[in-house]
C-alpha cells in the first residue's frame, strides 16, 4: 500500500468515528485517560490543521500559536471534519513532489510525517470508537502497514511519552498493535465507569461517585487495623465516603489501574493536609456489575 492511501484511508476511519459521536457522548472519559472525547477530537483536529501549512511549506515557528486552545467550538464535528478535508489533499499534493518538512524535532521526510499520521489517525480512532461504544474493527491492510512502520520507533515513541508502556501481545495483529501503542484492546464500559469513578473521587464530588455504583455496594475502609470495617449499602458507603472526602487538603490520586472483565485494581496516594499532613498509598480491589461498581475493598500500604 503506498503512503497516500494508507493516509487517507486512515483519515477516512478516523472521519466515520467522528461522524458517529452522539450529542452527550463529547464529556466521556477516553483510553487516553486524559482526554475525554472531545478533547481526543480537538487534539486530532489540531494535528490535521497544522498538517496543511506545514504540507506546504511552512516551518513550525511561522506557524506559531495559531492552532492552540480549542478548535471544535459549538460543532465539533463539523469543525473536525473540515480539517481533515483540507488535510488530505495538501497531503496527497506534497507526498507527490517528496522532499522534506519542518516538524518540531526538525526536518522530516514527507513519507514519514505522513506515515505518523496515519498512525495516529488509525489508533485514535480505534480510541474514539471504543469511548463512544462504535465499530473498534480496523481495516487489517491498515492494522499490517501501520504495524511493519512501527517496529523500528516504538522504543522512541515510548521514550518520547508518545505511548504508554507495552501492554501483553497475545498473537491477534490487531490487539498487539494497540498494546505496542499503550493499550488494553479489551477497553470498554468497565474501564469508562473506573475513569469516571476516579474522576469523581479525586475531585471530592460525592454526588457524581454514588452515580456510578449499586444499591448494594460493598466498601471496606482502610482502618481500623488490621482488616478494617466493612459497610454495605448506598447511606453506610456515602457516610464513609462523606468523612473521607471531607478531610482537610485531601488530594486522592491514581498512580495505575487496570481492568480484567469485571474485576479492577486501581494503586492510589491519599494525601491530606491539617495540622498535621501527610500522606499514604495503596489499592483499591473493585468489582463491577452491570455497568456499575459494587465492591470496593481499599488495602494500605504498611
Amino acid at each position: 500500500m503506498d503512503v497516500n492511501t494508507l493516509y487517507h484511508r486512515t483519515v477516512e476511519a478516523w472521519a466515520d468515528r467522528v461522524n458517529a459521536v452522539k450529542d452527550d457522548q463529547w464529556g466521556d472519559p477516553t483510553p487516553c485517560r486524559e482526554w475525554t472525547v472531545r478533547e481526543l477530537v480537538n487534539h486530532v483536529t489540531y494535528e490535521d490543521l497544522w498538517t496543511v501549512p506545514l504540507m506546504k511549506g511552512s516551518t513550525v515557528e511561522e506557524v506559531g500559536a495559531a492552532f492552540e486552545g480549542d478548535q471544535l467550538g459549538d460543532d465539533p464535528v463539523g469543525r473536525s471534519l473540515a480539517a481533515a478535508r483540507e488535510a488530505v489533499p495538501a497531503t496527497a499534493r506534497r507526498l507527490a513532489e517528496g522532499g522534506t518538512v519542518h516538524l518540531s524535532y526538525g526536518e522530516e521526510q514527507v513519507a514519514e510525517y505522513a506515515l505518523q499520521l496515519a498512525a495516529d489517525h488509525l489508533v485514535h480512532g480505534w480510541d474514539l470508537a471504543a469511548a463512544t461504544g462504535g465499530d473498534t474493527r480496523m481495516d487489517p491492510m491498515l492494522v499490517h502497514a501501520v504495524a511493519d512502520w512501527f517496529v523500528e520507533r516504538e522504543a522512541m515513541y515510548r521514550e518520547g511519552g508518545a505511548t504508554g508502556p507495552q501492554l501483553a501481545l497475545g498473537g491477534d495483529p490487531q490487539r498487539d498493535l494497540l498494546a505496542r501503542f499503550g493499550r488494553d484492546g479489551h477497553w470498554g464500559r468497565n474501564h469508562a465507569v473506573l475513569a469516571r469513578f476516579g474522576d469523581a473521587f479525586g475531585a471530592g464530588d460525592l454526588s457524581a461517585a454514588m452515580e456510578l455504583i449499586t444499591d448494594d455496594i460493598a466498601f471496606e475502609s482502610t482502618s481500623p487495623a488490621p482488616d478494617g470495617l466493612r459497610v454495605d449499602g448506598r447511606e453506610a458507603v456515602a457516610a464513609a465516603w462523606r468523612e473521607v472526602m471531607g478531610t482537610p487538603g485531601m488530594a486522592f490520586t491514581e498512580e495505575e489501574s487496570f481492568v480484567s472483565g469485571d474485576r479492577a485494581v486501581v494503586r492510589w496516594t491519599y494525601a491530606w493536609a491539617g495540622e498535621t499532613p501527610g500522606h499514604t498509598r495503596g489499592v483499591d480491589v473493585i468489582r463491577f456489575r452491570d455497568g456499575k461498581i459494587c465492591e470496593k475493598y481499599s488495602y494500605v500500604k504498611g
